[in-house]
């Protein structure tokens, strides 16, 4: 089979493996056309979430990691903070369980639950017609800043436009200094990277320096925060971000 993926220019490319001659696996053209099809489809629907943020004054941030990276508990930490100060809405997005939402029920926020489960194991990402599926559970006149949880995937997530206005993701130090060379198109997507768990650099052989050239080797861009979530180191800057990026001025 065949894998795809979006270029920046929103074209969908395609690469196939050699199996052989075996003519039924010829079918690159095909599916690269129901992709782009799905792709445009998929940015209509978030032009429309991006108008009813826009409408309600809301600005969205589109939070993106890899499995265990800590990004719930990074939540967490920002509602504790800044829930009695903004008007947040969560849209919690995974492929089973309530067990996030539930961690960040009570902190003061709307929370939206959005299962990709499907039957057949559920989606690996959030796209912006389940993002639009979730608005409803958001009171969104009385919001000031909606934080999109997305599905643990360092590939995936990045390629849909979901109607956010920014993209942040959470990278922890125990996962390696080299995924930004290997997941490059999550990394290049982002306008943020909290760079988490440094209270585990004194206990584990790392170079956090590596880490951050390495994001930045892939994204000069984007703006590196080390952070931990568990003890609050870092966390004053995130937080002020997340405040700059609510009242307009920090942009995409």
């Amino acid at each position: 089979m065949g894998r795809f993926h979006r270029h920046d220019d929103g074209t969908v490319h395609s690469h196939e493996h050699d199996h052989g001659d075996h003519s039924h696996y010829d079918t690159g053209a095909q599916r690269a056309e129901v992709l782009e099809e799905i792709f445009t489809e998929n940015d209509v629907r978030a032009d429309f979430n991006r108008a009813a943020f826009d409408n309600n004054g809301i600005r969205a941030l589109n939070l993106m990691s890899s499995p265990g990276s800590g990004k719930t508990t990074v939540l967490q930490a920002t509602l504790d903070e800044l829930a009695g100060e903004l008007a947040i809405g969560v849209i919690e997005g995974d492929i089973a369980t309530d067990l996030d939402a539930a961690k960040l029920s009570g902190r003061g926020a709307q929370v939206s639950l959005l299962n990709t489960s499907n039957g057949f194991g559920g989606e690996c990402h959030l796209d912006a017609p389940m993002v639009n599926r979730a608005l409803p559970g958001l009171d969104l006149p009385n919001l000031d800043l909606v934080i999109i949880e997305n599905v643990g995937n360092l590939v995936c997530p990045a390629e849909f436009d979901v109607g956010e206005h920014a993209k942040a993701m959470v990278y922890s130090v125990t996962e390696g200094e080299d995924k930004p060379l290997k997941y490059p198109v999550m990394f290049r997507a982002v306008d943020l990277v909290l760079l988490n768990k440094i209270d585990l650099v004194p206990y584990l052989d790392v170079d956090v320096d590596a880490y951050i050239a390495h994001v930045r080797q892939v994204n000069p861009a984007a703006t590196v925060l080390p952070i931990s979530a568990r003890t609050g180191t870092g966390m004053t800057a995130w937080f002020g971000w997340l405040r700059r990026f609510a009242d307009g001025t920090v942009t995409a």
